[in-house]
């Protein structure tokens, strides 16, 4: 689809629609690597490894700065204040932490500003970057690790030049930059719903307060690989999705309300209504004007301002 279109096959009026379309598949590639890295999909290193970076590829995200950022880090430490990469930052770090105000106030979504929905066309990939410029510093990868980290960046960085040079600049556009953004923003909305609605929860893991499952239509959860369930996932991690809505099943079952779960567009309105700053474990703030939400807990009530 994507040559067809570089190579002048496909009208021009049509472009945009390709565009969105190679952007789905781009997230689908994604949602592909991250259970790949989990172990959910092929069996052996090397294997995993290799498909784990041709997933990531249209980010040029690094199979082994994945594993150790999101499999051993987050899942270990899913929301607890100052471990968790993914969490948003708390009142004191916002205070103290000219990097924590500028994150909360400038890239995140919420406080009803149509600016901070940038973060979601932008914001996976700004992140990747950054944690790739991190992980040696931070301990999060070894020296060796942090080199091939940056290696197997550097050659989907490569790979995408290569692209450009081939098509040329107005057809890379809508081969990559457009699908790129596209793709960006279907992940960050998962991403963002399945823990940034959620409490803090600084001493115990429970993935049933601190994860939320958001759904689709069918037809739209198959496309992204059923990663919208993440209660189900930060539970059994190395589960394949497809085994998702047996979990799910059984949660409900087990644990009635405590499991939660809505839609994705509902969760994505919340984000947008409400701010990205921890007052305490469960309630957010927006610190320049003082408004204050409940984070979502496990009962059927929505956030709401306080």
């Amino acid at each position: 689809m994507a040559w067809a279109l570089a190579t002048g096959r496909v009208p021009w009026l049509l472009w945009p629609v390709v565009s969105l379309a190679i952007g789905v598949c781009l997230a689908g590639t994604v949602f592909l690597g991250h259970e790949t890295l989990h172990g959910g999909t092929v069996r052996g290193r090397l294997a995993i490894r290799v498909v784990g970076w041709l997933s990531f590829l249209p980010f040029t995200l690094s199979p082994t700065l994945w594993t150790a950022w999101h499999n051993r880090v987050h899942h270990n430490h899913c929301a607890q204040p100052g471990k968790d990469p993914d969490m948003y930052p708390t009142l004191e770090e916002y205070n103290t932490q000219p990097a924590a105000r500028i994150m909360a106030d400038y890239f995140g979504i919420g406080r009803r500003r149509v600016m901070s929905l940038l973060s979601l066309a932008f914001g996976f990939t700004g992140q990747s970057m950054q944690m790739l410029y991190r992980a040696g510093s931070s301990g999060m990868l070894s020296p060796r690790l942090h080199r091939r980290a940056i290696l197997e960046a550097a050659a989907g960085w490569a790979f995408w030049i290569g692209v450009a040079i081939v098509v040329g600049f107005v057809p890379f556009l809508f081969v990559y930059v457009l699908p790129f953004v596209v793709a960006n923003t279907i992940v960050m909305a998962f991403i963002m719903s399945n823990h940034n609605l959620s409490p803090l929860t600084p001493t115990v893991n429970d993935p049933l307060i601190n994860s939320l499952s958001v759904t689709l239509p069918r037809v739209l959860e198959w496309l992204t690989l059923d990663f919208g369930f993440h209660v189900e996932h930060h539970l059994f991690p190395a589960a394949s999705t497809r085994h998702a809505r047996v979990i799910r099943a059984a949660l409900r079952e087990r644990f009635g309300t405590r499991y939660q779960s809505m839609p994705l567009t509902r969760a994505l309105r919340q984000l947008y209504r409400t701010a990205r700053v921890y007052r305490d474990d469960i309630t957010l703030i927006d610190p320049p004007s003082g408004l204050t939400w409940s984070t979502l807990l496990p009962t059927d009530e929505p956030a709401r301002p306080i």
